[in-house]
């Protein structure tokens, strides 16, 4: 049987954008990742864009886009310079689909790459009560029951965005990057014992920011299991789920794909509806 042509996939966040090139089981060809600047028209930095022409040329493109138009319009003019009139369709959450159900007031409203998320993890953890939360720009966390219902989540301050707004409206605190926080709890926890309690202001500012991210999650994981009487699996992924997971107490699995894996599956929901 002829290998049906594959999907281009897209994730484009506020910090970076993901894609791959899946085939319709499911078997990946290519990924990678991108900085918006990658893709910015005249200031892309050269040789950075995806080298999309060593592959098979995609049915269509299929984009989760949270970073704005000027995003989503270099994306059009990158995808339509290695294929020329590619449909590429940006995704919305909608009330129901890939048998995910949105119990969002406004079903629209909800983020494309929550909403991609939670249909990867439904699929990848068949039958299961789940808890996803995911470390980028912004911290976010979906309850999904194993039955597909979505019943909502909270959006916090991101681990960098903590740090840096703590060095931005204080007239004493510096502003921590991510490098740098890095390296200070990897020192911290090379000596640490007992409770963290640092001894300076950028090992104060670093390993705060941490727990107060770890703090909320392993909160809402208790209160979720309690509420629901059932075990349920923490999912953690994003940019700075190493540095926020190195801290939760509670058992959590590591996914980092699950946008991009959502979006497979609502590809392939739209290219069947279109062969009927």
């Amino acid at each position: 049987m002829t290998q049906r042509a594959p999907y281009l996939l897209i994730d484009a966040g506020n910090s970076r954008i993901k894609w791959a090139l899946v085939q319709s089981d499911g078997t990946q060809l290519a990924s990678g990742a991108l900085s918006h600047d990658d893709v910015a028209g005249p200031r892309a930095r050269p040789g950075a864009q995806p080298a999309w022409t060593d592959w098979p040329t995609p049915c269509g493109a299929w984009l989760s886009n949270v970073a704005g138009t000027e995003v989503a319009t270099h994306i059009a003019t990158l995808v339509d310079a290695h294929w020329p009139r590619l449909p590429l369709a940006t995704i919305r959450a909608s009330a129901r689909q890939c048998g995910v159900t949105n119990c969002y007031t406004t079903p629209d409203s909800l983020g494309s790459d929550r909403w991609a998320g939670m249909i990867g993890a439904h699929a990848t953890f068949p039958g299961e009560h789940l808890l996803l939360a995911t470390f980028g720009t912004a911290t976010t966390l979906e309850a999904l029951r194993a039955d597909g219902a979505f019943i909502g989540g909270l959006i916090a301050p991101g681990w960098t965005l903590m740090m840096r707004s703590l060095g931005e409206h204080t007239a004493q605190l510096p502003t921590l990057d991510a490098t740098h926080a890095r390296s200070l709890l990897d020192a911290a926890d090379a000596t640490r014992r007992g409770p963290f309690f640092a001894t300076d202001t950028p090992c104060s500012l670093s390993a705060g920011c941490t727990l107060a991210q770890a703090g909320l999650i392993e909160r809402m994981w208790r209160d979720l299991q309690e509420e629901w009487q059932v075990p349920v699996r923490l999912v953690v992924g994003g940019g700075a789920a190493d540095e926020v997971a190195s801290a939760l107490k509670v058992p959590h699995t590591r996914h980092d794909s699950l946008v991009l894996s959502g979006l497979a599956l609502i590809a392939a929901e739209d290219t069947a509806r279109q062969r009927v």
